[in-house]
């Protein structure tokens, strides 16, 4: 994200199973169907009731463009060293990828688009699922943390909306950073923690994107996932585009940390398809651009029947 401090100047202006830890469950798999839920992982009716109203927030992350941001968004995450060590530590990422974007991108639409029930259901799975993942200086469900993950989603989506999109008009802007502030509760993040606007949400980002560590955790995850040779052909094929376009995106140091290239050529081809990108996908019938938002929902709601 090299260019997202210019966004916010702007803005204060106006599959492997043999693996080690392919065994590891996913929310849909870390408990047993008559396992007892404890209260205080399931949602409360004020939480669920402040989700339904997120009609703003609907128009960014139905986009699939916003894919494109997932690489850079967990490189930010994992950049926190208590977020490295739980993935690293707990998480069969390195063979299993694409399962932790659909884990992730499943929370993010179900907070958008689901029903009152769906919302309960996953929420109460993702919370369980956090419980289980501790170890020395680290919890899922340190608050802290899940508010510096949620931050991330937060800061891509938006910064690859208004890359194709132009930037919002400082109202709407305002509206979606209020309704996106609701997710990052419902990820049992405090609602006094969560920044209070968008100037204050910047802020903390600088703050938070200056103390990054590219430990070694970190530097596994990278690697699992821009040099990851048990992928399907088809996606290995992309990792040098995906590389590039992470690098542009990440915080200088953060890129230089994770030891990713920045040449002009490299610069210059980013440019050249984001300027592609402007001229073609906003005319694209959004059928088309929300087919990854139908398609893991479609996959969310299977799995919530299987598990009923």
């Amino acid at each position: 994200m090299t260019e997202m401090n210019q966004a916010k100047d702007e803005m204060t202006v106006q599959e492997k199973s043999s693996s080690p830890r392919s065994d590891t469950p996913e929310p849909w798999e870390s408990a047993s169907e008559n396992e007892k839920i404890s209260l205080n992982l399931v949602p409360d009716d004020e939480l669920l009731d402040s989700l339904h109203n997120s009609a703003e927030v609907q128009h960014v992350v139905r986009e699939g463009i916003l894919l494109a941001t997932g690489a850079a968004a967990i490189l930010l995450q994992v950049a926190m060293p208590g977020v490295g060590k739980g993935v690293d530590n707990h998480s069969s990422f390195a063979y299993r990828p694409l399962h932790r974007l659909r884990t992730t991108l499943t929370f993010v639409y179900c907070m958008a688009f689901g029903t009152r029930a769906e919302k309960k259901a996953v929420i109460t799975m993702v919370n369980r699922a956090h419980s289980e993942v501790k170890g020395p200086g680290y919890s899922a469900d340190d608050p802290e943390l899940q508010r510096w993950v949620a931050a991330t989603l937060y800061a891509s989506g938006v910064w690859m909306y208004e890359e194709v999109y132009g930037k919002m008009d400082p109202k709407k802007s305002d509206n979606i950073y209020q309704e996106f502030s609701v997710l990052a509760v419902s990820l049992r993040v405090p609602r006094d923690m969560w920044p209070k606007d968008r100037k204050a949400f910047w802020k903390y980002w600088d703050a938070s994107v200056a103390k990054l560590e590219i430990t070694p955790h970190a530097q596994n995850i990278a690697n699992d996932l821009l040099h990851n040779k048990s992928m399907i052909f088809p996606l290995r094929m992309a990792l040098p585009f995906i590389r590039v376009l992470t690098a542009q995106m990440l915080p200088e140091r953060v890129r230089e940390g994770y030891g990713l290239k920045n040449s002009r050529t490299r610069r210059g081809f980013y440019k050249s398809v984001i300027l592609g990108l402007r001229a073609t996908y906003p005319v694209t019938p959004r059928f088309i651009r929300t087919i990854p938002m139908k398609v893991y929902m479609a996959d969310m709601r299977r799995r919530l029947r299987n598990m009923a």
